[in-house]
């Protein structure tokens, strides 16, 4: 059982009522699944993202780490309703080969850009990629995300990498100290960060520069791309950069600010734990009064025209 401990869970903290009406939502309604329970509970506790859908998601996430420290017993996890995805193999050399080789300048397969993914062949497909070629493999990332196409356009747009971003890392000392805020302004300016969580070219494509020409396209589009899908406008960028595996020099080459390394305790402070490789954080500012915006609480999105 929790006791005499502040229970936080993606920047919500919990009181003691609220954690006995969960309790009793759990008991009473044993009968719906763990997604229902879900959802009927943020809507008990009115947890939702700022464009006013439920965190569905979150709840269920945060619902397993009660029941894991004894504080609830959820019903048993139900049959899957679907086939779960087959796991991606990483690509061999032979299959890398298969592919021609792009090359040339940037300058020559101008403009750079960045494709939503709209399609369930679109999604298919950045999964595969992201799969087989990046280091860490393709996950459903926590919270909130977007994930992208790099595009290349020497006659006709061409797929040549893969961009996602997602939700900011609860808590990073050296960001943290930078931007200079307590507790309480990090509870509530985090919204306004958003990570590049996941960045690819892929292995075929040999053009000098375009990596940083991707993220400068990033850093263009992705506040009124976020606004748009989440109601919230965010006013920096972070990243994390595994020093084993990459030097961070197209991040540097974009004016990415280079902050200095995690502690290696993970994204979030309580529960669990993604990983435990201290990494370089780099951030990039979306305004230049950054700084004042994340201090103060993140202004709502403003209520359409009445009919």
């Amino acid at each position: 059982m929790l006791k005499d401990k502040e229970v936080r869970f993606c920047g919500r903290e919990f009181s003691d009522e609220e954690l006995g009406l969960i309790r009793e939502t759990v008991r009473d309604c044993s009968g719906l699944s763990r997604t229902e329970l879900a959802y009927t509970i943020c809507e008990l506790l009115d947890w939702k993202r700022p464009t006013g859908r439920l965190k569905g998601r979150e709840c269920h996430e945060f619902l397993e780490g009660l029941e894991s420290a004894g504080v609830i017993q959820l019903p048993d996890r139900q049959g899957p309703l679907k086939k779960p995805r087959q796991k991606i193999a990483p690509a061999s050399p032979a299959e890398v080969l298969d592919h021609p080789l792009l090359e040339g300048r940037v300058k020559d397969v101008a403009p750079v850009g960045l494709e939503l993914l709209k399609t369930s062949d679109d999604r298919k497909q950045w999964r595969e990629w992201v799969g087989r070629h990046h280091y860490l493999g393709c996950k459903v990332p926590f919270g909130a995300h977007l994930r992208y196409f790099v595009t290349v356009s020497p006659s006709q747009p061409v797929r040549v990498g893969c961009v996602q971003v997602s939700s900011p890392s609860w808590r990073m000392a050296v960001r943290d100290q930078w931007i200079g805020w307590n507790d309480e302004q990090r509870v509530q300016g985090l919204q306004q960060i958003v990570q590049n969580s996941r960045f690819l070219l892929l292995p075929w494509v040999r053009i000098p520069h375009l990596a940083s020409a991707a993220l400068s396209r990033l850093a263009r589009v992705i506040a009124d791309d976020w606004e748009a899908h989440y109601a919230i406008r965010p006013v920096l960028l972070e990243t994390l950069v595994d020093r084993a595996h990459f030097k961070g020099t197209c991040y540097r080459a974009a004016n990415w600010i280079p902050l200095g390394e995690t502690s290696g305790r993970g994204r979030m402070d309580e529960g669990k734990i993604y990983g435990l490789v201290p990494k370089e954080v780099l951030v990039y500012p979306l305004h230049r009064r950054f700084r004042e915006r994340l201090m103060r609480p993140p202004e709502p999105a403003p209520m359409p025209p009445m009919d």
